[in-house]
């Protein structure tokens, strides 16, 4: 993996390169959105700016949440880790932050989603090739598929990821994987899903209506990404033999599904989410 490339007496970071990537083609995919819909493009790159701020906080308290063992005994390397963004936590903080300015300007709170949402998949699946590229233990088990990876050049290699999971690391001898492990690059998956899904959700953004129906689909389809790719993921159980991102992943599937069921049955009511100036 190639978690740092050096151009000369520059280090340049490749999971905050595909970060910067990934809230590039967001932004942009939302500013051509918001304008097809009417509304000044511009909001984008303010919304875009909120949404940095707010996802890269929210995002990175949630990661220290997920790792506080690791936080516990060494917190400046969680907290500064060159990787471990964790994307739930930035999606709910970003909405908070989000809403009153949209409803400031006279967006719409469903209309906002329903043109984020396409850009928000894809700029997830290109997120996703920086934890591929850092090699920060999100990667899967260990796989004996030809596409299986080494992730030994990571910033958190296999050897210390498969340490934190006993009944992974009882595969090894002696208990010790070796870094050289080839290991599913989930990573690499989730984006190839994404980036279909995303092609589908764009493809057909006209024909889905009321107002939010895309957003819920989105979040059906996010939810149920990362809840099926969790089976392949590092992560120990915490409840009903499920991870917490599972956990997490469950509530979006829920609220997707309650949302489109909402949307159907009593759109009227949900017009101050709708109206816009």
């Amino acid at each position: 993996m190639y978690p740092r490339v050096e151009l000369g007496a520059v280090t340049l970071y490749t999971y905050g390169l595909m970060l910067a990537i990934a809230f590039a083609a967001g932004i942009g995919l939302l500013c051509f959105e918001l304008r097809r819909k009417g509304f000044n493009p511009s909001h984008g790159v303010w919304i875009g700016l909120i949404a940095i701020a707010g996802g890269v906080v929210g995002s990175r308290l949630l990661f220290i949440v997920e790792e506080w063992d690791r936080f516990v005994v060494e917190p400046a390397s969680v907290i500064f880790s060159p990787g471990g963004l964790s994307f739930y936590g930035g999606l709910l903080l970003v909405v908070l932050a989000i809403y009153p300015y949209a409803r400031w300007n006279g967006i719409g709170l469903l209309v906002f989603c329903d043109a984020a949402a396409p850009g928000l998949l894809l700029a997830r699946g290109i997120g996703r090739i920086g934890c591929h590229l850092a090699g920060d233990g999100d990667y899967g088990l260990p796989t004996t598929l030809p596409w299986g990876t080494d992730y030994s050049n990571g910033v958190y290699p296999p050897s210390e990821a498969l340490a934190r999971l006993p009944d992974l690391a009882g595969w090894f001898p002696g208990g010790v994987a070796s870094d050289h492990q080839p290991m599913h690059p989930t990573g690499v998956y989730e984006f190839l899903i994404s980036a279909v899904l995303f092609a589908v959700l764009w493809r057909y953004r006209d024909r889905i209506r009321p107002a939010g129906r895309l957003f819920m689909l989105y979040l059906l389809a996010t939810g149920g990404i990362r809840f099926g790719l969790e089976f392949l993921a590092l992560a120990p159980p915490i409840a009903l033999g499920l991870t917490e991102a599972q956990l997490t992943s469950l509530g979006l599937i829920v609220t997707g599904a309650v949302g489109l069921r909402q949307l159907s049955a009593h759109s009227a009511s949900l017009s101050p989410l709708i109206r816009t100036r």
